[in-house]
C-alpha cells in the first residue's frame, strides 16, 4: 500500500520539480525550471509477478545542456531490501532510456537520511561491480524555511522543508513560517499547498500542529481525512440538511396556500428560515388543521414548538 508520504512526495516533484533545487546544487547545476522536465513511467517491472515501481521518475531535458533521468524515492526508515531495489532501478532506467540516472532519496529522519546516502555496493572482495550513491534530500541538505517572504517566493521548496524537517526541534517554527508564507497566495493555491503538507506529515504530532494552522477549504486529496476534507464533508452534510429543511418549509407554505390562509411576511420568513426538521415536521402536520397561519407557532403540552426559541413560546395574540 502506498503511504501518504510517498503520494505527497510524488505529487510535489511531479507538479513542482523546482523543489529539486538542492539536488541541482549538489550536481553543480543552476536551479531547474519546471519546463525542463517530463514525467516518465515509474514502472520498472520486467518479469511478473515481481512488481517494481519507483515513486517518481522525471526526465530533465533542458534546451541546452545534458539530459538525464531523476528517480525519486521517499524513504521513512532503513531498508536493506530497498537498497538492492535502488540498484535495480538505476540500471533498468539507464538501459531503458539510454540516459544517465540520478537517484534521489527523500528522508525526514536524520538517521535514515545518513543511511540512504550509501554508498551501496555490489561486488566481490575489493572489486565493486556496481555502486549506488543516492543524493539525499533530508534534514542536512534541505534548508530550514523560517522566513515567510522566502516561502512565498519558493513555495515548493518550502513545502519540502516542512516535510523533511517535520521531526526536528525546529519543526514548529518552520511550520509557522511556511503557513504564513503560503497564505500570501490565492485561497485555492494556499489550500492545495496546505493539504499537500498535511498528507505528507501523516499521523504524527507535527501533523496535528499543522492542522491548527489550516483554514477551511475544499479537498485536493480525497480519502486521507485531512482537516480540509473533514470540513468539506461537514459542510456537505450541513448543506444536505439545509436542503431538506427548505423542502419541509415549502411543504408547510404550500399547505397553508392551498387552504387559502393568509400568510404574512413575518410568518413566511419564520418558516423559510427555520432549520429544525423536527419543528418543521410539526408545523407541516398542523398546517392542515390550524385556523390561522400564526397558529402554527402556538404552544401546547407536548408540542415540539414548546421546546423551541423564546419567540416560539410567545402566546398567540
Amino acid at each position: 500500500m502506498v503511504k501518504a508520504t510517498h503520494e505527497a512526495s510524488h505529487r510535489l516533484f511531479q507538479d513542482h520539480p523546482e523543489a529539486l533545487a538542492p539536488v541541482f546544487e549538489a550536481l553543480g547545476l543552476p536551479p531547474p525550471s519546471k519546463d525542463d522536465f517530463d514525467e516518465l513511467s515509474p514502472d520498472a517491472t520486467e518479469i511478473r509477478p515481481m512488481e517494481r515501481r519507483v515513486d517518481t521518475v522525471l526526465r530533465f531535458a533542458p534546451d541546452m545542456g545534458e539530459n538525464f533521468v531523476l528517480a525519486l524515492e521517499s524513504q521513512t526508515k532503513k531498508d536493506p531490501d530497498k537498497a538492492r531495489s535502488w540498484a535495480y532501478y538505476v540500471a533498468y532506467l539507464c538501459a531503458k532510456y539510454d540516459l544517465p540516472v540520478v537517484l534521489v532519496a527523500v528522508c525526514r529522519d536524520r538517521a535514515t537520511a545518513e543511511w540512504a546516502a550509501g554508498p551501496f555496493e555490489s561486488g566481490v572482495a575489493s572489486w565493486p561491480t556496481q555502486t549506488t550513491r543516492p543524493i539525499v534530500l533530508g534534514p542536512r541538505t534541505v534548508p530550514e524555511m523560517t522566513d515567510e517572504a522566502t516561502v512565498a517566493q519558493r513555495p515548493a521548496l518550502a513545502v519540502l522543508s516542512a516535510i523533511v524537517h517535520s521531526e526536528s526541534r525546529r519543526a514548529p517554527a518552520i511550520l509557522e513560517a511556511v503557513a504564513r508564507g503560503l497564505l500570501s497566495f490565492e485561497p485555492d493555491v494556499t489550500r492545495y499547498w496546505f493539504e499537500l503538507v498535511e498528507v505528507a506529515l501523516e499521523s504524527t504530532p507535527t501533523r496535528e500542529n499543522w492542522r491548527k494552522l489550516m483554514q477551511n477549504a475544499v479537498t485536493y486529496f480525497p480519502g486521507h481525512r485531512t482537516l480540509f476534507e473533514e470540513k468539506y464533508l461537514e459542510g456537505k452534510a450541513e448543506g444536505e440538511a439545509r436542503g431538506e429543511a427548505r423542502g419541509e418549509a415549502r411543504g408547510v407554505l404550500r399547505v397553508l396556500e392551498v387552504r387559502d390562509l393568509v400568510i404574512t411576511d413575518a410568518v413566511r420568513e419564520r418558516i423559510v428560515t427555520c432549520s429544525d426538521l423536527t419543528l418543521l415536521n410539526d408545523w407541516l402536520d398542523r398546517a392542515g388543521t390550524v385556523e390561522r397561519a400564526e397558529d402554527l407557532f402556538s404552544t401546547g403540552p407536548g408540542s415540539p414548538a414548546a421546546e423551541q426559541t423564546p419567540q416560539d413560546r410567545q402566546p398567540r395574540s
